[in-house]
């Protein structure tokens, strides 16, 4: 006689049977809004860490001293794309990402190649001044002064828009000439609304008059506007030639390290085998001012082993709270940044560099 198993229960079967469907069709549903959240990308913007690169090879100057081989100068940047779903919903699912809305990134609608624009400028120059001030400190005589008001920014739907560029140096405006970005409030101070104006604008080398009808400001109705943010252009030019190339790099923050290395390229020997990362938009003055990104910028300087991470001292509470046993110093002067790295006496390094042969930074 053999024994049969016993029937199971119809409904108790059949949902033996729908449990793998049903496991299946969860998982698809997990995978696809988890690729959704992490594939989509959403309007706003996200910052990460990029990478310290060696200056060095990016700095060209008659006669550099050769590398020997350990050590040097590096320049911090940080990775800067559309951020995902996921990582605006949890940003600590990337490390060391910063959330940054579309409009504190592109503010007033300004687009994003306009942005790209006004970064390549930046970088332009920090590569100018640094090495101005590099070769100041050296004991060389720089020639510099004001030479205008330069258009960092220009608004869209304003009279500006698509009259002038980012690059371009008001000279002169309603009659009067303009050196220093008060000139030009000076020159607009008496201006109304819906007035028209010239500017004589200097463009890669040659010149043009531009006549623009004003608008109010929406911020101070009162004050004629055509909608361009400016800031001081200046003439610079260096006894010995300088060649940097960043290549894709844009912004203000590489001046720092573009001024040690070139110290360090004629000369004194400012690494002394350590790997110094250095931050900081550089001014003709030699002042070192604040940059973004500083959370980045020392993930960056840490997964790069550096032994030092110069920073402008306004930055330097906020790097610290990353820093995690990496030595951070705040400097607020190039002088400084050459006394935090125990270089006291650089003067004989101009004994290593050509003979003046004036040209301009490049």
């Amino acid at each position: 006689m053999v024994e049969r198993p016993p029937t199971l229960d119809p409904v108790l079967a059949e949902r033996r049977r729908l449990w793998p469907k049903l496991l299946v069709a969860v998982a698809v549903v997990v995978v696809g809004a988890w690729a959704v959240l992490k594939f989509v990308p959403t309007s706003d913007y996200v910052f990460l860490p990029g990478e310290a690169r060696a200056v060095a090879p990016l700095v060209k100057v008659p006669d550099e001293r050769a590398p020997d081989g350990e050590g040097g100068v590096y320049m911090v940047d940080i990775f800067v794309r559309k951020a995902s779903l996921l990582e605006k919903v949890w940003p600590g699912s990337t490390e060391g990402a910063t959330i940054v809305p579309n409009r504190v990134l592109n503010p007033a609608g300004v687009s994003e190649s306009q942005r790209d624009a006004a970064s390549d400028l930046d970088m332009t120059l920090s590569e100018q001044i640094g090495a101005a001030v590099a070769l100041r400190a050296l004991g060389y005589e720089v020639d510099t002064g004001p030479s205008g008001a330069l258009v960092t920014q220009v608004s869209p739907r304003t009279p500006a828009d698509g009259e002038l560029r980012v690059g371009d140096v008001v000279t002169r405006a309603n009659g009067q000439d303009v050196r220093t970005p008060g000139d030009l409030r000076t020159a607009m101070a008496s201006v109304e609304p819906g007035q028209e104006v010239t500017f004589t604008i200097r463009r890669k080398g040659g010149t043009l008059d531009v006549t623009l009808t004003t608008t109010r400001s929406p911020e101070d109705p009162p004050r004629a506007i055509v909608g361009v943010i400016v800031e001081q252009s200046a003439s610079i030019e260096l006894p010995v030639p300088v060649s940097i190339d960043a290549g894709n790099v844009g912004g203000p923050s590489a001046g720092l390290a573009f001024a040690l290395d070139i110290v360090d390229e004629l000369g004194s020997d400012i690494d002394q085998g350590r790997t110094i990362v250095a931050t900081g938009e550089i001014e003709l003055d030699g002042s070192v001012g604040a940059i973004g990104g500083v959370k980045q910028k020392v993930i960056a300087a840490r997964r790069a082993g550096a032994d030092v991470f110069l920073v402008p001292q306004e930055n330097l509470a906020e790097a610290k709270e990353h820093a995690d046993g990496l030595p951070v110093v705040g400097v607020a002067t190039f002088d400084e940044a050459l006394i935090a790295l125990g270089v006291t006496d650089i003067g004989a390094a101009r004994e290593a560099a050509p003979a003046p042969e004036p040209a301009p930074a490049g």
